[in-house]
């Protein structure tokens, strides 16, 4: 075994125990926390294998996109402290069914694939980025200032008060 594929385990190790404590936490907001370090476990597994393009991507979409605005629901709606899933034959069911999905998804792969290798081909990493941050820099700074206005419109109704205008004393 080289470095790389010990580097890989562990990174891999690490991503799978935080996934695994981000279904089983009783609490969404530490659910969410856990999400985060799985997301950011499996950009590190992507730059161990070279992908340095599609680990970047998986941290500002997932890791800076998806997870913050999780985590800002949870604020607007104030249910951090409340638990999700509290009995045990609902976990222990989750549990079955998330085991049920690995097996048939690993038995369909192990089927399709078997022993060889799959040869992966299309454009390399720079044709990608020349894509993204040349021909289709305009639509993506235009989202960002979408998912921007977005956000402060959520502030600005999470705010406002309930039943009345601003200033008024009920």
């Amino acid at each position: 075994m080289s470095g790389l594929d010990v580097l890989f385990l562990a990174v891999g190790l690490v991503t799978a125990g935080s996934g695994l404590l981000a279904v089983m936490s009783v609490r969404v907001l530490h659910a969410a926390l856990w999400l985060v370090v799985t997301l950011g476990g499996l950009a590190g597994c992507y730059l161990v294998l070279g992908a340095e393009l599609v680990a970047l991507v998986q941290l500002l979409v997932y890791v800076g996109a998806v997870v913050v605005l999780v985590l800002f629901a949870l604020m607007l709606t104030r249910s951090g402290g409340v638990p999700v899933v509290t009995s045990l034959p609902q976990r222990g069911a989750s549990a079955l069914v998330g085991a049920g999905t690995t097996i048939l998804l690993g038995g369909a792969l192990l089927a399709t694939l078997g022993d060889g290798r799959a040869e992966v081909t299309g454009p390399d990493s720079t044709a990608v980025a020349t894509g993204i941050f040349g021909t289709y820099v305009w639509p993506f700074e235009l989202l960002s200032v979408l998912l921007l206005l977005a956000l402060v419109a959520g502030v600005a109704v999470a705010r406002a008060p309930v039943g009345g205008r601003e200033g008024e004393q009920a």
